[in-house]
């Protein structure tokens, strides 16, 4: 089962609604790092082995955070208006419909209805 660290982007909520679904999650804001700078959070992440789930498009430089340089980033793309019920309704689909393989080194985009994967 995957490992994920979440961003202080993302609901509270988020990570205990993964964490009923079988995954392990760590919260940025529960380890010490609010506040902290991307490249802190993705350090962070990649010492846990651990999937980058963020709602910050920073993540999406793939200069910066290469393709296949990392345990995966899922960048959470929704507009600030929809609700953190559906939100995370959204994640848990998006996720059911991936493999755990799908994660691994790639840049996952969700947004509305929609995945986006780029892979190593």
């Amino acid at each position: 089962m995957l490992k994920f660290v979440i961003d202080e982007d993302m609901p509270r909520s988020t990570a205990k609604v993964l964490r009923s679904r079988g995954y392990e999650t760590l919260d940025v804001r529960d380890c010490g790092l609010r506040g902290k700078s991307d490249a802190e959070v993705f350090k962070f992440a990649q010492k846990e082995g651990a999937v980058l789930l963020t709602g910050d498009m920073g993540f999406g430089n793939i200069l910066h955070f290469p393709v296949g340089s990392h345990y995966g980033i899922v960048i959470a793309h929704f507009p600030n208006e929809v609700s953190t019920s559906k939100l995370n309704n959204q994640i848990v689909k998006a996720f059911d419909d991936l493999e755990d393989e799908d994660f691994k080194g790639s840049l996952i985009i969700l947004e509305p209805g929609k995945i986006r994967i780029r892979r190593k």
